[in-house]
């Protein structure tokens, strides 16, 4: 376009005044991503023969195909039912008869156990006793949570045989009893009460529970004065609440005694453990010390 000179300046079209701007080279588009390019989906690892074979014997039991206390099928027969090899059902009975769900009784056969809640301490014992020791003082803590509300239970149900003997396990000459006694009487009381709960699940959960207060016992006994007298006059207090049949002052009395416990155990330098064990297998029976409740 060709400016006329009698138009003024202004009204010369932009697009005549504008100088050519040269584009360039057209962008190039984005490669399309690749399909390997995307995150690998990590599959689950498969479940080893052994576990597959544990978990075709769980259904069994769990579909009441196998009942507590029945027989399995010959080792032939039950792995040709289940599709397995003999080797794998062999190891699958060993992991089950480990657990307790599986009982084999040489020259008689091969049997479902009672499933009773004892299955659940056994198990968890086991496993609680082999705790690292930074976990042990948050395993009282749970004890503090649970047994308090297994005690305020008992207070309503606790019969007079119950009584009878938790009123023994707190006499007056139980201070001065030999290391042995003293553990095993202090298990013996705390597992009456949970016992008289009515809640046998519950009860199987506490003793699980009690695992390691052997190697506490036994530590506390050693460093902590007075210990063994503590505990007793804790043990007392709680068996007055279960006389009265008060559940509150029972859970009380509970609550204090397990929080006795955690409070010090929490306390404790790192290393205890491990000395309380060395110190329980070169002792054998524990008879030098002193140890105190749980």
């Amino acid at each position: 376009m060709v400016a006329d000179p009698a138009l003024p300046d202004r009204l010369i079209p932009l697009a005549a005044a504008a100088p050519t701007l040269d584009p360039g080279p057209t962008p190039a588009r984005p490669a399309p991503r690749s399909v390997t390019a995307l995150p690998r989906v990590v599959r689950p690892a498969r479940t080893s023969v052994t576990d597959d074979a544990i978990s075709r014997i769980k259904h069994m039991i769990l579909t009441a195909e196998l009942a507590p206390g029945d027989r399995l099928p010959p080792e032939a027969e039950l792995a040709a039912h289940l599709g397995l090899s003999r080797t794998s059902l062999r190891e699958a009975v060993r992991a089950l008869t480990f657990l307790g769900v599986i009982d084999t009784r040489q020259g008689d056969g091969t049997y479902v156990t009672g499933l009773g809640p004892e299955l659940l301490m056994d198990a968890l014992g086991l496993a609680v006793d082999l705790q690292r020791e930074d976990a042990l003082a948050d395993l009282v803590g749970v004890r503090r949570i649970i047994e308090p509300a297994a005690t305020a239970m008992a207070a309503t149900r606790v019969s007079d045989a119950d009584l009878e003997a938790l009123r023994a396990a707190v006499g007056p000459d139980m201070g001065a009893q030999p290391a042995p006694l003293l553990v095993e009487t202090d298990l013996q009381f705390h597992r009456v009460i949970a016992r008289a709960s009515g809640n046998v699940v519950l009860a199987s959960l506490l003793d699980g529970l009690a695992a390691p207060t052997v190697r506490m016992r036994v530590w506390r006994g050693l460093t902590t004065a007075g210990s063994v007298e503590r505990t007793l006059v804790e043990h007392r207090a709680i068996v007055g609440a279960l006389e009265a049949r008060d559940p509150e002052l029972a859970r009380a009395a509970a609550t204090v005694h397990v929080a006795g416990v955690e409070t010090w155990v929490r306390s404790l330098a790192p290393g205890w453990s491990a000395r309380a064990a060395q110190e329980i297998a070169a002792t054998g029976d524990g008879d030098r010390q002193r140890p105190a409740g749980r």
